[in-house]
């Protein structure tokens, strides 16, 4: 027996918007030869890389408020970096550039253009003189991967509301397709076999899918601290089980979210339970 793998700290960005129909978050679907949650649906993403760290990236902005948001105060610097990596992961997933200072789309074209040739995001940033929007981002939620698994993530969700003026498009590259759905359609969608979800973006949708407005998600999220959610598998006769807070075969008996503990693997696919 070896010990689990660290998890890498990363970021995840639920992209939100409303046009009249009520709130829809954009998913992106993950190459099919991808190391991780390959063809599945998910909310734009990624690790933590060391750049997300450069001051330039944080100038006027308090580390100890960021830390406060995450409610991780054990290292401000990391809370900041954290914030700049969903942004990174926005532009770089979706193309959807979150910033407090103008910008048109040619900008935002040849940004992401450069950047997927591995120019550096933070010395792209200083070029254009932008100012990065860390306080639009809304903490939601915090997910941990299962001691299991190989690969290993420590990942924060967190809330944005896509601009007006911009068109969110996957990058072809890491991401293959991308969709605005409703929460409530798009597990539908899942349980039609039309699209595939990992239980975090399946319950994240769920949770958002009680709301009727993008105001009273946001809401939501800060009126408490985001939970941490550490699920755990179980090997039920060959039936894969996995477990979430509160549920009874989860070590922690308070639930993080109000409804689903516990999705079973049928059939390849991931099925929503009750403990």
């Amino acid at each position: 027996m070896t010990d689990p793998s660290a998890p890498r700290d990363a970021a995840t960005v639920l992209l939100l918007r409303d046009l009249g129909v009520g709130p829809e978050v954009f998913l992106v679907k993950r190459h099919g030869g991808s190391g991780f949650m390959a063809g599945a649906h998910v909310f734009p993403g990624g690790v933590l890389d060391d750049a997300d760290r450069d001051p330039s990236l944080r100038e006027g902005a308090s580390p100890e408020a960021f830390a406060r948001a995450l409610d991780e105060l054990d290292d401000p610097i990391r809370a900041v970096a954290l914030h700049v990596a969903a942004l990174r992961e926005t532009f770089e997933e979706a193309g959807v550039l979150l910033t407090t200072t103008a910008h048109d789309a040619d900008v935002r074209a040849t940004l992401r253009a450069r950047h997927a040739e591995r120019d550096e995001f933070p010395a792209l940033v200083r070029e254009h003189g932008l100012v990065l929007s860390l306080e639009a981002l809304v903490p939601q939620a915090r997910w941990i991967t299962p001691t299991v698994e190989k690969r290993r993530y420590d990942a924060r969700f967190f809330l944005a509301v896509a601009p007006d003026d911009q068109e969110a498009t996957h990058d072809a590259k890491e991401t293959t397709e991308s969709a605005w759905m409703r929460p409530a359609d798009a597990i539908d969608a899942e349980a039609r076999n039309v699209i595939r979800l990992p239980p975090p973006t399946m319950r994240t949708l769920e949770h958002l899918a009680a709301f009727e407005s993008i105001p009273s998600i946001l809401a939501d999220a800060r009126s408490r601290r985001p939970p941490r959610v550490a699920p755990v598998f179980h090997d039920r006769g060959g039936t894969w089980i996995l477990a979430l807070p509160g549920d009874p075969l989860h070590p922690e008996p308070e639930p993080t979210f109000p409804g689903t503990t516990r999705y079973v693997l049928e059939g390849g696919r991931w099925w929503a339970r009750t403990g």
